[in-house]
């Protein structure tokens, strides 16, 4: 969506969280593969010769088919709730990535560098997902942080420019003004995202699209300078614009959480493509703190449904 819209500087504001994602490599029967994760009923085991690419953790697969590895063991646990837009298949593929460049450069191979590790992890998902992906889940995975990307897809070599808008002492106060809650029900964000790509492409919502672009390139000056009260208006502003361009994004208990937020003086997203998953808010400590416990007694009598404990991460992968 950002290369033929290359004179509005494409932007983006990504938060890394500290709910990681771990990735455990151990020895398996010689020639084949076996990858499990932790939420998932059952793993999958294949020959090296036939790993599948399209299947649950057809991702995976491909990435150790890239390294050429086989006998080979994978345990993928995280601490974010299972499919809950939090970007977990993306943050699940870096560590992956980074724990096969470690065993390679263990057998004489070379290291992967960060920015290696998301160019490779970003080209295996756009490809075995059939594209439209963007770097965004992937960046904030490798370098953690609160940061800004202005995305450049179209320039040979470097598709994106990255600002860090806080240090670690303004993400630590950051985190503060953030809170995160998983709404119980887990999404599936494929048929959101065709048709949010569908009508941009057809020029029906692009001008809403183009509003929102310049909603967060003002987002990203006010976390700058910790202006939590415009953050929080701006956050409000776009949510606004994200209704009429995706309402399929919207389910009742989310468009609860939010009305809720906004009734505090905080402004709050849906994570991801919405329709489920996660919600994030931003606002001043105070209403952040009443917010709390209003989204904790909405959610309470839903199974699996909590506000998330966590804070910004400024590691990213490691």
């Amino acid at each position: 969506m950002a290369l033929p819209v290359q004179g509005i500087k494409p932007t983006t504001v990504n938060i890394a969280l500290d709910l990681r994602t771990f990735v455990v490599l151990s020895s398996y029967k010689d020639g084949w593969v076996k990858i499990s994760s932790q939420g998932f009923p059952r793993g999958e085991a294949s020959n090296k010769d036939q790993l599948p690419f399209d299947s649950t953790f057809g991702l995976f697969f491909a990435a150790i088919s890239h390294f050429g590895f086989h006998g080979l063991e994978v345990l993928i646990s995280s601490q974010s709730p299972v499919k809950s837009a939090l970007g977990g298949s993306s943050t699940a593929m870096v560590a992956l990535i980074k724990a096969l460049s470690k065993v390679s450069f263990m057998l004489g191979g070379r290291k992967l560098s960060r920015r290696e590790i998301l160019h490779l992890s970003y080209h295996l998902e756009d490809g075995i997902s059939g594209g439209n992906c963007g770097l965004q889940d992937q960046a904030a995975a490798v370098y953690g942080g609160v940061n800004q990307w202005k995305w450049c897809y179209g320039h040979p070599t470097f598709p994106f420019k990255k600002i860090s808008l806080l240090d670690r002492k303004g993400q630590k106060e950051f985190s503060r003004h953030l809170l995160v809650a998983y709404s119980g029900k887990s999404h599936i964000s494929l048929h959101t995202n065709q048709k949010w790509i569908k009508n941009f492409l057809s020029g029906k919502t692009r001008a809403q699209w183009i509003k929102v672009n310049e909603i967060v390139h003002y987002l990203a000056e006010a976390i700058k300078a910790q202006n939590w009260k415009q953050a929080a208006n701006l956050l409000q502003k776009e949510m606004t614009l994200r209704k009429k361009i995706t309402p399929e994004a919207m389910i009742p208990i989310t468009k609860k959480l939010i009305d809720q937020a906004g009734h505090t003086g905080c402004g709050a997203r849906f994570a991801g493509a919405g329709a489920g998953g996660s919600m994030w808010a931003l606002g001043r400590t105070e209403n952040i703190k009443k917010l709390r416990k209003l989204w904790k007694d909405t959610l309470a009598p839903i199974k699996g449904a909590k506000v998330l404990d966590c804070e910004v991460d400024s590691i990213g992968v490691r």
